[in-house]
């Protein structure tokens, strides 16, 4: 019998795993923590070993970032406890550099539409 084999790498695998896990909590986290409303896990990016893994939302504030750093050590063990995994990753949070980049070119896009000649009202 043939062996199926993923055809893609493990690491992108795991990225989609805590992507939903993690969000799935957050979602969860968000009816205790008004802090954490509207943040969206955008993706996951985790080391070649596997220890580390920075998860990437849509957008942080500082507040955000706070309640983030204090459930970090929950959800870690949350990842710990669904997925099977010899190390459970160390969780970092950042704001998604895509959103800040596709934000930035639509409102360059919006400047292009507005004639300089003419003033709006």
């Amino acid at each position: 019998m043939k062996r199926r084999t993923a055809t893609y790498p493990r690491s992108l695998r795991v990225n989609q795993v805590l992507r939903q896990v993690v969000g799935d909590e957050l979602e969860r986290l968000a009816d205790a923590d008004e802090r954490l409303r509207m943040v969206t896990v955008t993706s996951v990016d985790t080391a070649a070993d596997m220890r580390t893994a920075t998860v990437y939302l849509a957008s942080m504030g500082d507040e955000t970032a706070e309640a983030l750093e204090e459930r970090r050590p929950q959800l870690q063990r949350l990842i710990g406890s669904q997925v099977t995994m010899k190390r459970t990753p160390r969780l970092t949070f950042k704001a998604d550099p895509a959103i800040v980049a596709g934000s930035r070119v639509e409102e360059l896009l919006r400047g292009l539409d507005r004639d300089p000649d003419t003033e709006d009202p």
